[in-house]
């Protein structure tokens, strides 16, 4: 980027971190306006994570112009990181207290009177589903209930910004739409929200703005729905059946592009009228018509390869 505004709630100019010779980040940069959504998206090893450390002054990068909150990073990283909260990838919520004490300890680190804590505390619980749970332990709660109140507790200090490292991660569905309906709440508080995650419709619905990494560089940025259009065809059709791969190696100029994983056929089309004509005469295929989505740019631009 050639400009970035001093006023952002986050700014990242030509970030880099090696490990030994492994340069796991290179050169990315980026920037999230206040009161916004910015999603970091990446294949697992891709840099994300230690673009979040080095974003909070956890991990000193080799080389970069990090400003958070206004304040330069590592220098003033402590001051900076009092105005921030995190969620991170793993819950690690003391066993040891209850729901509310959880609260009460995390809010100290941040030097808030006890009584300013509690005062907070029922609003808390109640934002995040956990209304009357205050003296839980944590041991009775639900693996969804510890998610929220992770989401709960880095909201203790009030922060402007939010880092969330793949917060739905091993959620049912029910509790992943009540932390989708949070965040939107947040962003509507004119909270900033730092989003990694590996849920491409969780991108597309929270994120205003999300780049893609992959190998420590960038590999695009904007908005979901433009890198939509940009990337991709917008529609795709999913072919299904035996000898999927040879019929649809055989009619691929039925489409602008084709690949084909495992036993599926996709086909990614301007027009799909001749594609779906052609499957209507083979009564063995079953097949998928849907719109283009962010899951499709993801694996066009990362691959469909494993990640470790």
């Amino acid at each position: 980027m050639d400009t970035l505004s001093t006023a952002d709630a986050l700014r990242v100019v030509q970030l880099r971190k090696s490990y030994d010779a492994n340069e796991v980040v290179a050169g990315i940069s980026f920037s999230v306006p206040p009161g916004t959504c910015f999603g970091l998206l990446g294949p697992n090893g891709a840099g994300k994570t230690t673009t979040l450390r080095c974003c909070l002054g956890l991990t000193q990068p080799n080389s970069s112009e990090i400003t958070l909150c206004g304040e330069p990073i590592p220098a003033r990283a402590n001051t900076a990181r009092n105005r921030v909260g995190v969620v991170p990838q793993f819950d690690n919520i003391d066993p040891d207290f209850t729901v509310a004490e959880n609260l009460l300890v995390y809010g100290r680190y941040f030097g808030i009177k006890d009584a300013v804590i509690r005062s907070r505390i029922p609003e808390l619980l109640d934002f995040a589903g956990l209304g009357g749970k205050d003296g839980a332990r944590i041991q009775t709660l639900s693996g969804g209930m510890k998610r929220r109140l992770t989401l709960a507790r880095a909201l203790v200090n009030d922060p402007e910004v939010i880092f969330l490292d793949e917060p739905t991660t091993g959620l049912d569905p029910q509790a992943r739409h009540l932390i989708w309906d949070r965040l939107k709440q947040l962003t509507a508080r004119g909270k900033t929200l730092i989003l990694t995650t590996h849920f491409m419709d969780e991108a597309e619905r929270l994120c205003d703005r999300l780049a893609v990494i992959d190998h420590g560089h960038m590999v695009t940025e904007g908005a979901p729905r433009e890198l939509i259009a940009t990337h991709i065809e917008p529609h795709v059709v999913e072919v299904f059946g035996d000898e999927v791969a040879t019929w649809a190696r055989s009619r691929h100029t039925l489409g602008e592009r084709l690949e084909v994983a495992g036993d599926t056929a996709f086909f990614y089309c301007r027009d799909t009228a001749p594609l779906l004509a052609a499957l209507a005469d083979e009564p063995a295929l079953r097949y998928l018509h849907r719109a283009a989505s962010l899951e499709d740019v993801f694996i066009k631009l990362t691959g469909r390869e494993l990640r470790d």
